[in-house]
């Protein structure tokens, strides 16, 4: 990738660096109650690279650094309401761990055919997931965000939804909900499917498609998701590897012209990891071609998560140059970007029209 264009990522990169040693002010990028114009950036679980993930302050920086969107994954409790985590398995994004009234709850299942232990969502009421408190999932990655362990509940869909439109009245600018039914095809064998509580909460709020974009890896989801006539935009997630579980066609196939067309038949995006996006790969101007929109995930700053040729130095933490890598897919014509560090994406994003 040495031949991609790095003009002005240079200068960017080293403020991007000077930034990562303390947490910079979000309303120092494109927040405000402007509207920013090129492409959407996503907060990939809030602000997943400053904050615990799916916290309230996550979600919080992330609309005040600049996002369009924010990301809530959806797993359901085991009185089925919707609440947000990355996985059913909560060891590693909550102290659950810590208490001993819980320590029975400790098993192993299989999910989506992986044998799995911990502690899972769907073993806990709504009112025994408030007693735990979010921890940072990366603490040997982002070791700064660990100073907030413990200081935030679980949150819920619908306070997702809740805090999106306060955000939304507080800048100015409506703040889009982007949901991840997580592992549906499991949820629904064990009795939990998650999309009649999503349609329900969707219809409650009455959200439409200027209010919430709803994603999955499973084409099924979208299928039931559509079933229900929200007249909501439809994300199909894409694999590097294999296949949406339970379905009979693999992503690659999925992402080709063919491929594309019949994911066109009944979604509005695709989201590709970003390396999917390289040329001589054609996956974005053949999903164009299909009538697709693009969102890349997911942008990280650290070198461990960059391209060999946008790393600075030999430290796995340490910021590289980030914006290189944003200015690249910018230029390339991605309409989304799905990222930890809206903030840099923002300011990144800012940068294509100075």
């Amino acid at each position: 990738m040495s031949q991609h264009p790095r003009r002005r990522s240079v200068l960017l990169a080293t403020a991007a660096v000077s930034a990562a040693s303390a947490a910079p002010a979000v309303a120092a990028t494109s927040g405000g109650t402007r509207r920013s114009h090129g492409p959407l950036v996503i907060g990939h679980r809030g602000a997943a690279g400053w904050r615990p993930e799916h916290t309230a302050s996550a979600y919080t920086f992330a609309v005040r650094a600049g996002a369009d969107w924010i990301e809530p994954d959806l797993v359901p409790t085991k009185d089925h309401v919707l609440v947000v985590r990355h996985e059913n398995e909560i060891s590693g994004t909550t102290d659950v761990a810590r208490h001993p009234e819980f320590a029975g709850r400790r098993t192993t299942k299989t999910v989506d055919g992986r044998s799995v232990t911990g502690w899972f969502t769907e073993d806990f009421t709504l009112a025994e997931l408030r007693t735990l408190r979010a921890v940072e999932r990366l603490p040997l990655v982002r070791n700064r965000n660990t100073v907030f362990d413990g200081r935030e509940r679980v949150m819920t869909f619908q306070e997702v939804v809740d805090l999106a439109r306060a955000l939304s009245k507080e800048h100015g600018r409506r703040i889009v909900v982007f949901p991840e039914t997580k592992h549906p095809t499991y949820f629904r064998s064990i009795g939990l499917p998650l999309e009649p509580e999503l349609v329900r909460v969707v219809r409650r709020n009455r959200l439409t498609a200027r209010d919430c974009v709803v994603q999955s890896f499973e084409p099924s989801s979208l299928h039931r998701v559509a079933e229900a006539r929200l007249g909501l935009p439809l994300w199909q997630a894409l694999g590097t590897s294999g296949g949406p579980y339970g379905h009979p066609v693999t992503y690659k196939e999925m992402s080709t012209p063919a491929g594309l067309r019949e994911i066109a038949s009944y979604a509005d995006w695709i989201g590709p990891d970003k390396s999917s996006l390289v040329p001589p790969l054609t996956l974005l101007a053949d999903a164009h071609a299909a009538g697709l929109k693009v969102g890349a995930y997911t942008f990280r700053a650290e070198n461990q998560y960059l391209p060999a040729a946008y790393r600075r130095g030999t430290a796995p933490a340490e910021f590289g140059d980030a914006f290189a890598e944003y200015a690249f897919h910018f230029g390339q014509g991605v309409d989304a970007v799905v990222t930890d560090f809206p903030d840099l994406a923002a300011t990144a994003r800012d940068g294509l029209r100075s």
